[in-house]
C-alpha cells in the first residue's frame, strides 16, 4: 500500500486517539497539522429514497463479485434466508418484501463480510503490524476477508501463519499453564449464532471461570437492569406488528435511520394506520423526519411519508426531567378529570410501589424540569396532550438512555410513564429497546453473561455433569482492569473489535498489550488485531453469507431479534478460502486442545451436526423447547415473555413504579457535555466510509459538532481545529485536533464521532448498576490549536 508524508496526510490515512509506547504511535494522537477535504453540507431531513438505493448498489458492486451481490442481496433476512449481520431489528412475520428485506447499511453490512479480495501470508508478510498501525479503521477494514489462520509470535512485528492444530495446541497450553481459569477472558460480540454462543459459554464454564463478558455491557446493559427490575424480564415486550397498531409511538435517544434503518417501515405502517410519533433526542435525524421507503415506488415517486409530529429538543441527559414534566402534567390532567387519562385499573391490578412514585413526581417545580430538559413548556404540553388521549403507547430507545450514569434509571422513567397509562401487555403498546447488533440478545439467552442465574448453572451441571464455576466473573470494564493490573492475562474474543468498541483506548490498549497471549476469531483485519499481546493469533472464520458445511452436510446457525424472535440463518456463498472455520468448530477445536479426555462435552459430536447443539440449549435454556423443529419452521419462534402477557416475574409477580431523581452533574466553566454518535456509513466500529451523508458532513470523521451560539462565545469558526480535552478524578485525556462544524444541537452540548472519541471516555465513568460506560455524557474542554 502506498503511504502519503505526513505533510500530505489524507483524510482517509487518519486514525485513533491511542498512544501505546512513544515507539509506537497509532495516528490520532498528534494528527495532521492541515486538514484537507472536509465538506459540509446541508443536514437532511429525509431517509433513503433513491439515493439510498444508489448507495447501497453501488457499496455492493464495489467490494462484491456482482453475482454474488444480487444472489446474497435477495437472500437477506428472507425466511430460511441469511440474517444480516448488522442489527437486531425483527423481520415482518408474515408477507416479506419481494424487492428486497434489506436496507442501505445491510447491504453495507454484507458488502464488508463477503468482500472479494482475500489477506494471507503473503498479505502479512508485505506489511508489518507497526505499518498497519498506522492506517486508519476505514483502511484497515477494506483490506479483505481473512483467508488463513495467523500468529505473531513472541518479539516480532509480522504475523505468519500458523496450522489450526498449532493454533489450538498454542491457545490450550497458554490457558492450561494459568494458575486459575479467571486469569482468562472470553469476550463475545453480538454477531455470534445462539450455537456458537452457547458452545463457547460451555467450553468457558467447563473450563473454569464465568469471565464472559460481552458487547451488550457496553450498551443495553442499563436496558436489561431497568426492564428486570420493574417488568420481571431484561428485554423488550412489544412485537413487530405492535408497533403498527400503536396508537403514540416514542423515540427516545434513538437514530433508526441509521443503525436500524429497516424500523422505518414499521414506524411508517404506524403512520398510514393513525398512529403519532414523538421523537426525542439532541440531534435532529432525518431518519426521524421524513422516509422515502426504497421498496414501494409510490412512495418514491410522492416524497415520502412525514415521520414525527412532534420533536423535542431535548439537552443530552435531560431525559429523566423531559419525562417527569410529562408526566407532571399527565398527573395535573388526571386530576381535573379523574378516570380519564391514568388506567387506575391496571395500576391497581398490575402495580406495585404507585404512592412512592407519585408522592416523589410531585416533588418536582414544573419550571426546574423544563429548564433541565430544554424543552419548552408548549412542547411538553403537547406531548402530553397526545399522551393523553392514547392507550396504546410504545417507547423505543436505544444508546441515548442507556449511556449516561443514570442510564438504569432513565429505564424506569420510561417504565413509569408506560405504567401510568397501563400501555405494557396489551396489543400495541409496551417497551421497546432497539438492540444494536444481530444476535447480541440472543447470545445472553443462551448464556453469554458474567452473572449467569443458579438456575441455569443448575441445568448445565445437570445436563453435562460438571459443576461450573459459580462466582460472578468480568464485565467489560472489569475486564479491562483486570488485563491492566495484570490480574488476568489471556484474552480471547469470538468476534467484534475490542480494542476500538471500548472505553478509554490508550488505557484498553496498555491492557491488552500486558497479555501473554490474545486471540481473535474474526472474519476480516481489524484495530483488534493490531494492539495485541506478547503473543497473538488470528483465527479466520466463516461469516454468515457463508456456506457452513460439516460432517452432516450444510448447517444453519439461529439467532434471537430484538422482539425475542429466534429464526434461522443460512449461507449461500461459498467460503472466500477452504481455510476458515465455522464460530462452533473453532470453540469445539480450542475446548479440545484444553480440555482433552477430561472434558464431559463430546465436542465433535457438537459440530458434526448443529442439531446436536440446539437439543442441548433446549436442555438447559427455557423457552427452547422442541427447538429443532421450530426454528425450521418459516419465520421461527417466539420466545416466552411475560411482560407480553402482563406477567411480571418480579418477587411481587407485580410491576414495579420507581421513584427516580433527576441527574444534577454540574460542567465546570468552559466544558460542554460531549456525546458520541455513529456516521452513517458505519455500524458499530466499522466504517464503511468516510461520509455522514444525513448529517451533511463529508470526507472526514474527526469532527466536533457544536452550537453556533456556543461557537461564537468560545470565539470559534466553523473549520477551526481544536483539542478537546477531559478532566475526570484529576486526570486528563486529550483528543486532539477535531474541526468544529455548526450544528444543530442544544448549547453546551457537543457531538462527535465513535471510536474517534472513545479515547476520553473514562473506564470508572459507568452507569450505576449496570457498569455500561457512559459515553453520552463526558466533560469536555475544546481548545482552539
Amino acid at each position: 500500500m502506498e503511504k502519503k508524508q505526513d505533510t500530505t496526510t489524507s483524510v482517509e490515512e487518519k486514525g485513533h486517539d491511542i498512544i501505546v509506547e512513544e515507539s509506537q504511535r497509532i495516528p490520532g494522537a498528534q494528527p495532521p497539522e492541515a486538514f484537507t477535504g472536509l465538506k459540509v453540507g446541508k443536514i437532511k431531513d429525509k431517509a433513503a429514497g433513491f439515493k439510498g438505493v444508489t448507495a447501497a448498489l453501488g457499496h455492493a458492486t464495489k467490494y462484491m463479485a456482482p453475482g454474488q451481490a444480487f444472489k446474497t442481496m435477495f437472500k437477506l433476512n428472507q425466511k430460511g434466508g441469511i440474517d444480516c449481520p448488522g442489527c437486531a431489528w425483527p423481520d415482518p412475520d408474515d408477507e416479506r418484501s419481494k424487492m428486497g428485506e434489506y436496507c442501505e447499511n445491510g447491504i453495507k453490512a454484507i458488502s464488508e463480510e463477503a468482500q472479494k479480495k482475500t489477506i494471507g501470508g503473503a498479505f502479512f508478510s508485505q506489511h508489518s503490524v507497526s505499518e498497519m498501525r498506522q492506517w486508519s479503521d476505514y483502511e484497515i477494514g477494506k483490506q479483505g476477508r481473512l483467508a488463513e489462520p495467523m500468529v505473531l509470535r513472541e518479539g516480532t512485528d509480522h504475523y505468519e501463519p500458523i496450522s489450526w492444530e498449532d493454533a489450538f495446541k498454542m491457545i490450550g497450553e497458554e490457558l492450561k499453564a494459568l494458575d486459575t481459569p479467571d486469569r482468562a477472558v472470553f469476550y463475545t460480540s453480538g454477531r455470534a449464532s445462539n450455537e456458537a454462543a452457547f458452545l463457547y459459554q460451555l467450553f468457558v464454564r467447563e473450563f473454569g471461570t464465568n469471565n464472559l463478558p460481552d458487547c451488550s455491557n457496553m450498551c443495553h446493559e442499563s436496558s436489561g437492569h431497568g426492564l428486570a427490575q420493574t417488568v420481571g424480564i431484561g428485554k423488550g415486550s412489544v412485537t413487530l406488528p405492535d408497533l403498527y397498531e400503536a396508537e403514540v409511538i416514542m423515540v427516545i435517544g434513538q437514530n433508526p435511520g441509521t443503525n436500524h434503518p429497516r424500523m422505518l417501515s414499521a414506524l411508517e405502517r404506524c403512520k398510514e394506520n393513525g398512529g403519532k410519533i414523538i421523537t426525542v433526542n439532541p440531534l435532529p435525524e432525518a431518519g426521524l423526519q421524513k422516509f422515502i421507503n426504497p421498496q414501494r415506488p409510490g412512495k418514491m415517486l410522492t416524497g415520502g411519508t412525514q415521520l414525527t409530529d412532534l420533536f423535542l429538543q431535548v439537552r443530552v441527559n435531560g431525559d429523566i426531567a423531559l419525562l417527569k414534566a410529562i408526566m407532571l402534567q399527565l398527573l395535573h390532567e388526571e386530576q381535573k378529570n379523574p378516570g380519564t387519562v391514568f388506567d387506575w385499573d391496571f395500576i391497581k391490578e398490575k402495580t406495585e410501589g404507585y404512592e412512592a412514585f407519585i408522592t416523589e413526581l410531585k416533588n418536582h417545580d414544573f419550571g426546574d424540569l423544563l429548564k433541565a430538559s430544554g424543552v419548552s413548556r408548549e412542547q411538553i404540553k403537547e406531548a402530553a396532550a397526545m399522551l393523553k388521549k392514547s392507550k396504546k403507547i410504545i417507547i423505543c430507545w436505544a444508546m441515548g438512555l442507556t449511556q449516561h450514569e443514570n442510564g438504569v434509571d432513565n429505564i424506569k422513567e420510561v417504565v413509569n410513564l408506560l405504567l401510568l397509562k397501563g400501555s405494557i401487555g396489551k396489543p400495541g403498546a409496551g417497551t421497546c429497546p432497539v438492540r444494536g447488533h444481530s444476535n447480541v440478545q440472543g447470545d445472553r439467552t443462551v448464556g453469554i453473561w458474567e452473572a449467569p442465574k443458579p438456575a441455569f448453572l443448575d441445568k448445565l451441571k445437570a445436563t453435562f455433569g460438571f459443576e461450573p464455576p459459580r462466582e460472578h466473573g468480568y464485565a467489560v470494564v472489569d475486564a479491562i482492569k483486570a488485563l491492566h493490573e495484570e490480574q488476568a492475562s489471556v484474552f480471547f474474543a469470538l468476534g467484534g473489535n475490542f480494542m476500538s468498541a471500548t472505553p478509554d483506548t490508550e488505557y484498553t490498549a496498555e491492557a491488552l498489550k500486558k497479555c501473554s497471549l490474545t486471540v481473535q476469531v474474526s472474519t476480516k483485519l481489524n484495530r483488534s488485531h493490531l494492539i495485541h499481546g506478547k503473543k497473538a493469533l488470528i483465527l479466520p472464520c466463516l461469516g454468515r453469507t457463508d456456506q457452513d458445511m460439516q460432517q452432516a452436510g450444510q448447517q444453519f446457525v439461529s439467532v434471537e431479534n430484538s422482539m425475542g424472535v429466534v429464526h434461522t440463518s443460512q449461507g449461500v456463498l461459498d467460503p472466500p478460502s477452504s481455510h476458515l472455520k465455522s464460530e462452533p468448530a473453532i470453540v469445539a477445536g480450542v475446548a479440545k486442545a484444553t480440555l482433552g479426555a477430561k472434558s464431559k462435552v463430546d465436542w465433535d459430536k457438537m459440530v458434526s451436526n448443529y442439531d446436536h447443539i440446539r437439543d442441548a440449549i433446549e436442555q438447559v435454556v427455557p423457552g427452547f423447547e422442541d427447538y429443532n423443529r421450530r426454528v425450521r419452521e418459516p419465520g421461527g419462534f417466539y420466545l416466552p415473555n411475560g411482560a407480553r402477557e402482563q406477567k411480571f416475574n418480579t418477587p411481587s409477580g407485580k410491576a414495579v413504579f420507581t421513584p427516580t431523581e433527576v441527574p444534577e452533574k454540574k460542567l465546570g466553566d468552559g466544558e460542554y457535555i460531549m456525546m458520541t454518535v455513529r456516521s452513517h456509513d458505519q455500524f458499530n466500529t466499522t466504517i464503511y466510509g468516510l461520509d455522514d451523508r444525513y448529517r451533511g458532513i463529508y470526507n472526514e470523521r474527526r469532527v466536533v459538532m457544536m452550537n453556533k451560539a456556543d461557537m461564537q462565545e468560545a470565539g470559534l469558526n466553523a473549520g477551526d481545529v481544536v483539542d478537546l480535552v477531559g478532566k475526570h478524578k484529576g486526570e486528563v485525556r486529550v483528543a486532539s485536533k477535531f474541526i468544529v462544524v455548526a450544528y444543530d444541537i442544544p448549547r453546551r452540548c457537543v457531538a462527535t464521532y465513535f471510536p474517534e472519541a472513545n479515547v476520553l471516555v473514562p473506564l470508572d465513568a459507568i452507569a450505576k448498576g449496570s457498569k455500561t460506560p457512559t459515553s453520552k455524557w463526558v466533560a469536555v474542554e475544546i481548545r482552539k490549536v
